[in-house]
């Protein structure tokens, strides 16, 4: 796989298979760990893994098994990042989805953010503090890399306050 990169799509179809594997235990720590770290050396690789992980029912990220927090750690800033944003979405869709009355979603969202929350801790600690405080600024100071990124979405300010919450959360 290391040669071909997959697309957004065939990386959560490839993830799916692997976490429903571990699941059933038809492959260990160790041997998904080494999978995912293949598949998260590219961005889409990444998105496809975590949307996957942090929103399915798979109990990966709940248990968070060290072999793989030490490759999601060796991935450095993009893993980070990318769980940044995840953390930042899912706080901001908690908001959205219980102003509409879903708790069901605003459930997963939760699910999501908490997970987001618990790997954040397991990463390396310098690049989870850079990352987080540059959303910190833009939600809580409209400024800095992290604007565009928060405008685009066009969440309001209870939503913005959700992703400060879970920000200072990942510190507790």
């Amino acid at each position: 796989m290391s040669a071909l990169e997959p697309t957004f799509q065939q990386a959560m179809e490839i993830a799916a298979g692997w976490l429903q594997q571990w699941d059933g235990e038809e492959i260990s720590d160790e041997v998904l760990a080494d999978r995912v770290a293949e598949l998260v050396a590219s961005r889409d690789g990444a998105r496809g893994f975590f949307v996957v992980s942090l929103a399915g029912d798979s109990a990966l990220m709940d248990r968070l098994p060290e072999p793989l927090v030490i490759k999601l750690r060796d991935a450095g800033e993009g893993v980070v990042d990318l769980t940044a944003r995840n953390l930042a979405m899912s706080a901001a869709m908690v908001v959205h989805h219980r102003n509409n009355g879903d708790d069901a979603q605003a459930s997963g969202s939760e699910r999501v953010n908490a997970r987001c929350c618990e790997l954040l801790r397991q990463l390396d600690p310098h690049q989870v503090k850079e990352r987080l405080e540059t959303l910190l600024d833009a939600a809580h100071h409209s400024r800095g890399d992290d604007l565009a990124f928060l405008e685009r979405w066009g969440y309001d300010e209870r939503q913005k306050q959700a992703i400060r919450e879970a920000v200072e959360a990942v510190a507790d």
